[in-house]
């Protein structure tokens, strides 16, 4: 019974709804399998816009990265060590899929964000990025890659590789990767710095420190911002950028949205238009960590502002815009996903200015959290950057 009474110590009963019939019985029969289902059971949020209920749907993780839901509302899941599986509407993980390409999994760098295809329902086609060890002479750099394969069951066939970030780099940092649909079917895939190189970002010979916009096959976009200008690379939307780690499209204007860890200091959203010239290193609201001076200040003429700063960094990661019909007291609102306050961030939005911001779940969870996803069913989920790591299904209460 000591036991017992420990776990349940360990509960915040301000905020957790237990089931009375299940923590009777925990507390009669001493039952392990009992006890764990008084211990898991829903967590009751208060927030600003209403009480939310957090249920964990899935564990048995490690390290998830990306997210992308299928018709039958399973899950496409990535885990950065190098593992794609499906998980199930209920919360079944599924065995690692085959046929991935081979991914450089140190520091950073791992099996990192997946979509589907726009045409799935017929292709059945999913892009993923992914940290790409190179070759031969060059086996000890990687960068940034994306490809697409045909999901068959458990297998990925029909491998094809659509865009390799160039140069690559002896590095473990800043590999960026989330992958986003343009509302036209080009694909935006957004490039850090690599950490070592961060002066490249603010140069157009190199995919360092980018967005970058290609078609569905790999080739270039013809209407791409640099695709007639000697000297440049033409998959480059824009740059200055160091660390993008969230994107999404904006429901109402249409546009990109990314966000960027800073460095001690300076988290940024931006608005990320076509040729646009976002900073980084020349300016910045960040500092070195330890303290010091990066770059000429925070502006410069040529040279865009964040719609949205964090000063100290919470660590962005990937975040949405919420447009579905479960919380319509959000609706249109950003939730961003946070590493290091480890927290869920709710932004409301005036037209393109963020008037309000609400940290969730802090408290309540503690933990990493790298992705939040709307699901078809209008409910929200949350995986975790854990070495355990789990995925929270949010729903109304």
């Amino acid at each position: 019974m000591k036991l017992i009474t420990l776990k349940l110590r360990a509960l915040k009963p301000s905020t957790l709804k237990l089931s009375t019939l299940s923590l009777a019985l925990c507390l009669v029969v001493s039952s392990p399998a009992i006890c764990a289902e008084a211990v898991s059971a829903t967590l009751s949020v208060k927030t600003e816009a209403g009480n939310i209920q957090v249920k964990t749907l899935a564990e048995g993780l490690e390290n998830v990265w990306g997210m992308a839901f299928l018709p039958d509302g399973s899950m496409l899941v990535t885990e950065r060590a190098g593992r794609m599986r499906i998980v199930s509407a209920t919360g079944k993980v599924g065995e690692p899929l085959s046929g991935l390409p081979p991914i450089f999994a140190k520091g950073q760098g791992g099996l990192l964000d997946v979509v589907l295809a726009p045409d799935f329902a017929s292709s059945k086609k999913i892009y993923f990025s992914y940290s790409e060890p190179g070759e031969g002479d060059l086996s000890d750099l990687n960068s940034t890659a994306v490809s697409f394969a045909t999901l068959n069951g458990n297998k990925l066939e029909n491998l094809t590789r659509v865009f390799s970030q160039q140069p690559k780099i002896n590095s473990g940092h800043h590999f960026g990767s989330r992958l986003v649909w343009a509302p036209d079917g080009t694909l935006f895939i957004t490039l850090g710095d690599r950490y070592s190189e961060k002066d490249s970002a603010q140069t157009l010979d190199n995919h360092l420190g980018k967005v970058v916009r290609i078609n569905a096959d790999g080739s270039v976009p013809k209407d791409n911002p640099f695709v007639n200008t000697a000297g440049t690379l033409p998959e480059i939307w824009s740059y200055g950028h160091r660390n993008m780690q969230g994107a999404a499209i904006n429901p109402v204007s249409k546009v990109l949205w990314t966000g960027e860890h800073g460095p001690q200091g300076g988290d940024e959203l931006n608005i990320d238009q076509a040729a646009k010239n976002y900073g980084w290193p020349v300016i910045t609201y960040g500092e070195n960590y330890g303290g010091g001076k990066i770059g000429e200040g925070t502006h410069k003429a040529g040279m865009e502002q964040p719609v949205y700063k964090w000063v100290p960094s919470i660590a962005t990661a990937g975040f949405m815009f919420y447009t579905g019909d479960k919380f319509p007291q959000w609706q249109n609102n950003i939730l961003l996903a946070s590493l290091k306050e480890k927290t869920l961030v709710r932004l409301v939005l005036d037209g393109d200015q963020i008037i309000k911001e609400e940290r969730l779940l802090k408290t309540e969870l503690g933990q990493r959290l790298r992705s939040v996803v709307q699901g078809p069913d209008g409910l929200i989920y949350l995986v975790t950057d854990e070495a355990k790591s789990k995925i929270y299904q949010l729903s109304p209460q």
